[in-house]
């Protein structure tokens, strides 16, 4: 709940500790693996504004902390800053490969234990990653071959949107992953290691919010 007269939310008390969550299986070599884990990447997803003010922290002591213990940098839009067509706020966590997933876990088991982004309709937790259109491809693979591998192996249900053309210059794509922390987490491990493979997909962004410009 956001703190009157404060841009930040209060910080509930911690989410339960969790039994250590085994990364699904790839089919990488262990220097392959290395190399795309020690470059700097990046991750953007969609959070409400009450959520945003939970991760904030009051003062922002929360998202210090995860800051502190992943060694991520932990960025988000300005309350007024949505991302085109939502009513959502954008985070950008950005590092290297287990710096981001460590910060992931932390803020994705933030929000389950408050409860903030569960689906009223179907009571299950999502998670909406913000992906460039030129990425998608290769989360889609040959004839949908890559992301139905990702569905068997992290058990998750993910789904990408189409491209939205009402918005000028709009590039980039939801892609919803569905399930349990678990199933997520293993299919944002397999997403984000597609995506570090990526040599188009940048390492970082100046801001989480590029769309202050953008033309409906």
């Amino acid at each position: 709940m956001e703190a009157p007269g404060s841009p930040y939310a209060s910080s509930p008390e911690s989410a339960p500790k969790r039994a250590p969550r085994s990364p699904p299986q790839q089919q990488q070599s262990p220097s392959e693996e290395g190399d795309d884990k020690e470059k700097p990447t990046h991750l953007r997803f969609l959070v409400s504004n009450t959520a945003a003010g939970c991760i904030i922290g009051k003062g922002g002591s929360t998202i210090n902390d995860f800051q502190s213990q992943s060694g991520a940098r932990i960025q988000l839009s300005r309350s007024n800053e949505f991302f085109p067509g939502t009513n959502d706020r954008i985070i950008m966590v950005s590092g290297l490969f287990d710096e981001v997933m460590k910060a992931m876990e932390l803020i994705l088991e933030k929000l389950l234990a408050e409860g903030e982004e569960f689906n009223e309709a179907e009571a299950r937790p999502k998670v909406r990653l913000v992906v460039p259109n030129s990425s998608c491809g290769g989360i889609i693979g040959k004839g949908g071959a890559t992301i139905k591998s990702f569905i068997e192996e992290s058990h998750a249900g993910i789904k990408i949107s189409p491209q939205d053309n009402n918005y000028v210059g709009l590039h980039d794509r939801l892609v919803t992953i569905t399930g349990t922390f678990d199933n997520q987490m293993n299919a944002i491990d397999l997403i984000l290691k597609k995506l570090s493979e990526d040599v188009h997909y940048p390492p970082n962004l100046s801001s989480p919010f590029p769309y202050a410009d953008f033309v409906l």
